[in-house]
């Protein structure tokens, strides 16, 4: 079947391609300008095995599979956050394919409270260094033809972006589908008030703006996984912000909800390595790598 003709005065919209690791319930994205080609990798997955300490690449394969395909050129590997359930791929991707990684600028203050928690090497770089690109709010990110926004969407933790390009809003794990509602704010420098306070932001938006989640762990009664919908349905049916629930309702409501919560199980290694970009902390002197647990720390 031929392509539609598209008037050069109607540019195509940008085309984003999900990713779902069934073990961490994450959305990994490819999004892409197709009059360019260039493209962003958002929230890629580094297949990990708690029990064993094994890693392995088969999900950003794909990843990388799908962009060699499409003919795709990589630019960005965007990290919408300092993930505690999925370690991050970002540097075997820019490793792979040149392209440059960004995170939001106050990834320094999610640095300094685990690097203190890991006791890391007295030269580890606290000022984000690891990262190509720290994004404040507002800043424009280019994506080929498109200039995209980045926007401080805190309170989950302090350095939460939503990366826009487009009609296209990738905002992490800022909201959760509808029926599922919104991110935890119990873990450091969390804060329920200012996550209500960003999803207001995330709400300025056009409402017919695509917003793409980074977890879904279907509710109850839904027999799907899912990850798209638009920041008019979130207004409407967010069950936790949506019918235009109050600040004091959703901090009330929020603060009961993650004082029941356990800790994500994969939190402890995750945060070693996302801090970091992706990589695995130096080697000891035996030549092996190691992840550490703080006993009774947390």
């Amino acid at each position: 079947m031929s392509s539609p003709t598209v008037s050069s005065a109607e540019p195509l919209a940008v085309v984003v391609k999900s990713f779902f690791d069934p073990v961490t319930f994450t959305f990994s994205y490819v999004v892409h300008d197709p009059a360019s080609k260039h493209c962003a990798i958002i929230d890629s997955v580094l297949d990990f095995s708690y029990a064993s300490g094994n890693t392995s690449y088969a999900g950003v394969e794909e990843i990388l599979q799908y962009i060699a395909e499409n003919k795709l050129s990589a630019q960005w590997i965007l990290e919408t956050h300092v993930h505690a359930d999925h370690l991050c791929a970002a540097l075997y991707l820019k490793q792979r394919t040149g392209a440059r990684i960004g995170i939001g600028a106050k990834v320094v203050e999610v640095q300094k409270v685990f690097a203190k928690a890991f006791n890391f090497e007295e030269n580890f770089d606290y000022h984000g260094g690891q990262f190509d690109c720290l994004f404040e709010d507002g800043d424009d990110i280019q994506l080929g033809n498109i200039t995209g926004k980045a926007m401080l969407t805190a309170g989950h933790t302090p350095a939460c972006m939503t990366y826009v390009f487009d009609d296209a809003a990738f905002v992490g794990d800022t909201l959760f589908m509808p029926d599922f509602g919104t991110a935890r704010c119990d873990f450091p420098g969390g804060d329920a008030e200012v996550l209500y306070e960003s999803i207001q932001k995330i709400f300025t938006l056009a409402p017919a703006t695509r917003l793409f989640t980074c977890h879904d762990y279907k509710a109850p009664g839904r027999d799907e996984y899912a990850n798209e919908t638009t920041v008019g349905e979130q207004m409407r049916n967010n069950i936790h912000v949506g019918s235009g629930k109050s600040k004091s309702e959703f901090v009330t409501m929020r603060q009961q909800r993650d004082s029941q919560l356990s800790m994500p199980q994969l939190i402890l290694p995750s945060v070693q390595v996302n801090i970091r970009a992706g990589q695995m902390p130096p080697a000891e002197d035996n030549g092996q790598v190691y992840l550490k647990v703080p006993i009774n720390y947390f």
